[in-house]
């Protein structure tokens, strides 16, 4: 059975959306279920449903989006129930030293404390792929190989 990743995004200039897509292709590349979804159309008890969960935001001040962030604070309420699935971030910022690791590491702190797996890149962005305006095909890479490795890792877990 195909591992169900939910890719979540929030994106307002359009950059942290393309990032998910291609996180997507990645995820779908490897034998994932992928269901991509910006922020505001999902729902916190939607997390429970898949196997790993994979979140971008571009970078406000130092974090990640309100809109993000509001999600992350109503999953609360199911505390425990996500423990031992796969998470993973990305962001998307205007300038380099923009907050974009701070921001990955505000969600997967949110991702560790539900409990779930978080894996690094030893060998690309150590915490999730990260771009500085519109993904190029450096951030291309990244993003793909981030949704390979998700389903890789996924589907070791089940």
């Amino acid at each position: 059975m195909a591992s169900k990743v939910l890719i979540l995004y929030y994106s307002r200039t359009g950059n942290t959306k393309q990032m998910a897509e291609l996180v997507t292709e990645g995820a779908r590349d490897a034998g994932g279920e992928v269901i991509l979804k910006d922020v505001g159309d999902a729902k916190a008890e939607e997390l429970l449903d898949y196997d790993a969960i994979v979140i971008g935001s571009p970078v406000y001040y130092g974090s990640m989006a309100g809109e993000i962030k509001k999600l992350l604070d109503e999953s609360v309420k199911f505390h425990g129930q996500l423990e031992g699935k796969v998470g993973a971030a990305f962001s998307s910022s205007a300038n380099i030293g923009g907050g974009n690791e701070t921001t990955i590491l505000d969600i997967l702190d949110a991702l560790l404390i539900h409990g779930m797996v978080v894996q690094g890149n030893s060998a690309g962005d150590h915490y999730g792929p990260v771009s500085i305006g519109a993904p190029d095909e450096r951030v291309e890479k990244q993003c793909r190989v981030l949704g390979k490795r998700v389903v890789a890792l996924t589907d070791k877990l089940k």
